[in-house]
């Protein structure tokens, strides 16, 4: 049986719904009488942000390609480390202002906020960089390669007053928020067990930045960050908290020659007794899925970390003892990449989100450093420090 998500969905209630779903807080009556009648993503107090993009790989001409459809959010600016590579990706996507070097972006008075796309070693340094010249931030995740090198990141950006956010778009879809929801309000009971998967397959390359020890790669910090995430993020909400820390990790794995991880699984045990078990991979395709395990039946999400990708219904299986299983549609007219930049314009007087603040992402490196500490992934420039 389909049902129409009954809670108001993101594009109608914003980021105050967002964030008092994220905080346990209590929206205001009235604010859900506004909300049926405004149209969907009018946030008339929400800032327009002009966008620099550094780095022109994959993912940034995915978030070139959505920011258009933002309610916010133009491109003003991409800066690459070399000028042909900032000019072929300007041409593709339209971009104004294409820079031949990060820091042309930074010194750019064009741009007011960046979005860090370069591989995961660079991001700590360009963070800093970018706090430093006063520009907000959206950076891809993990947000460092490490607990240690985040401090000094989150550090920056409270020092030099500027919004950071760690760029797990699927926290800031609506489909997520429904999730939350449904956890908090104990639709299956008290949870269990959580599974959480994410994995692809590509052919090995020593020297491709998902191979290399010297560019960070491994399933783990690319993908896995994702599974660790959310299996905090249900624990802590089961719990009365925005998330949790787990109190065991344990992991095994297969390393590449290159000393990453190709594939790997984590169990996790969190306060309350509740279980996850993770799985990543850069040489396995899995099921890319969640499942979670209550007391009094189960969820099933088939495309947690990028739902609706281009915009669309998201879906939430619920099935409950006692009663037929429910398929839970929730609508986003718009792709994930534009939610999650509109998301930053919305927070950005904040400094911080809701969706994922400093102190979650700080969590959740701690926990990547300890999945990767069971299998004996050390990188490259954690030993140069030691």
């Amino acid at each position: 049986m389909a049902l129409e998500a009954e809670t108001p969905s993101f594009s109608e209630v914003g980021p105050l719904y967002a964030f008092c779903l994220l905080t346990s807080a209590r929206p205001p009556r009235r604010f859900f009488l506004a909300a049926r009648d405004n149209p969907p993503y009018d946030f008339p107090d929400m800032n327009s942000l002009s966008w620099g993009i550094l780095g022109t790989g994959r993912i940034a001409g995915v978030f070139a390609r959505n920011l258009p459809q933002s309610k916010t959010g133009k491109l003003a600016a991409v800066g690459s480390r070399t000028q042909l590579s900032a000019d072929r990706f300007g041409a593709e996507f339209g971009v104004p202002r294409c820079h031949g070097s990060y820091e042309a972006v930074l010194a750019d008075p064009t741009v007011q906020a960046v979005y860090i796309a370069t591989p995961h070693p660079m991001h700590a340094e360009w963070c800093i960089k970018a706090a430093k010249d006063g520009k907000h931030i959206l950076c891809e995740k993990p947000l460092t390669l490490n607990h240690a090198e985040a401090l000094t990141v989150i550090d920056a950006a409270r020092r030099h007053n500027v919004f950071l956010l760690e760029a797990f778009m699927y926290r800031c879809h609506p489909q997520t928020l429904k999730l939350v929801e449904l956890i908090r309000e104990k639709s299956i009971g008290e949870v269990r067990i959580i599974q959480a998967s994410f994995g692809f397959h590509r052919e090995f390359d020593p020297n491709q930045r998902l191979f290399s020890n010297e560019l960070g790669g491994g399933g783990i910090l690319d993908v896995g960050c994702y599974t660790v995430s959310m299996s905090r993020l249900i624990a802590g909400v089961a719990t009365g908290k925005p998330f949790a820390e787990p109190t065991e990790v344990n992991g095994c794995a297969h390393l590449a020659t290159t000393r990453v991880d190709l594939w790997a699984i984590a169990s996790m045990k969190f306060p309350g007794n509740i279980l996850a078990a993770l799985a990543t991979s850069t040489q396995v395709q899995q099921e890319n899925a969640l499942r979670i395990f209550g007391s009094e039946g189960s969820i099933f999400v088939s495309q947690p970390w990028g739902p609706a990708r281009e915009g669309g219904k998201a879906t939430i299986q619920l099935e409950r003892k006692g009663k037929s299983p429910e398929e839970i549609v929730i609508e986003s007219p718009q792709p994930i990449y534009a939610v999650e930049a509109d998301h930053v314009a919305a927070y950005i007087e904040k400094r911080q989100s809701p969706s994922m603040t400093w102190d979650d992402s700080l969590g959740n490196m701690k926990a990547l450093d300890r999945w990767r500490a069971a299998i004996g992934v050390v990188y490259q420039s954690e030993k140069s420090r030691k």
